[in-house]
């Protein structure tokens, strides 16, 4: 199983070449690249500049996180939306770069399950006919707050089974799984082609629906049953990637090259009893 680095966990210090840098220099096969920081890099940098990084290196950029709160937008607010994944469409082309993670809505106020899934397909439609045109799929994340309008995986699920589009899948997160406590059932039952990105994480031990990202940790040191998750995934045929994402600002405060290690050993640790490491 390739591991890729998710830019997140450096989020509040470090930019996209020292990310690069570090995690060339820690052998991880894959990294998924911030939309801020794509712009950020740009602003002194071309495409062409990141293009001829990865033509040399090991690493390889695998997804772009990410379009938030695709769904329930005005119109404003969701033509910046499509600008953005035009934007990111362009940028993957160069670098080739084919998969971009999308978030549903927080705090819609009082839509049906029913609604919310009939507005999330729609938009998931036309986002993936923007995305086709340069053959880059989408990734959906659910999110396991409380007062996000998609928190589960099998919610997740049922909506991009619903869409039935070939570049729309959903993405797994550890973290997300746990918090709002997912059925182990539907993903064992999901097909593994269907699951675009998997994130890879921990937390503290909070009750349903209390966690929030600052209580992630590193793969294995807190409550999330991993094993479970890992072993249901090997059951299942998924073999392409695993990400580590953190949002713990403890962690963004450490030497940056401390955290892109320590993300790679512990997550190589979690994963090695169910899948061999590397591409």
């Amino acid at each position: 199983m390739k591991v890729a680095f998710n830019q997140a966990t450096t989020m509040k210090h470090s930019t996209l070449q020292l990310d690069l840098a570090y995690c060339e220099k820690h052998g991880y096969d894959l990294i998924e690249i911030r939309l801020d920081k794509l712009k950020e890099y740009l602003k002194e940098n071309t495409v062409e500049d990141l293009k001829a990084f990865f033509d040399k290196s090991k690493i390889k950029p695998y997804a772009f996180n990410a379009l938030e709160f695709i769904s329930f937008r005005d119109e404003p607010g969701y033509q910046q939306i499509k600008d953005d994944l035009h934007f990111l469409c362009e940028v993957g082309n160069v670098i080739n770069c084919k998969k971009i993670i999308v978030v549903p809505t927080f705090d819609i106020g009082d839509y049906t399950q029913e609604q919310i899934k009939a507005e999330t397909v729609r938009v998931l439609h036309d986002l993936a006919d923007q995305a086709a045109a340069y053959q880059t799929g989408l990734a959906f994340e659910f999110v396991g707050y409380p007062n996000c309008s998609v928190n589960t995986f099998g919610q997740a699920y049922d909506i991009v089974q619903a869409a039935n589009r070939d570049n729309v899948g959903v993405v797994l997160d550890c973290f997300h799984f746990h918090a709002m406590n997912s059925k182990i059932e539907h993903l064992q039952k999901a097909d593994a082609g269907k699951i675009f990105v998997f994130h890879i994480d921990d937390c503290e031990d909070l009750p349903v629906g209390a966690l929030r990202d600052q209580h992630r940790v590193w793969p294995g040191l807190g409550v999330v049953n991993l094993d479970l998750i890992l072993q249901t995934l090997q059951e299942i045929g998924y073999r392409e990637m695993v990400s580590v994402e953190l949002f713990r600002p403890e962690y963004w405060d450490w030497d940056i090259e401390r955290t892109i290690q320590t993300a790679k050993e512990t997550t190589e640790n979690a994963i090695r009893k169910y899948f061999p490491i590397g591409g």
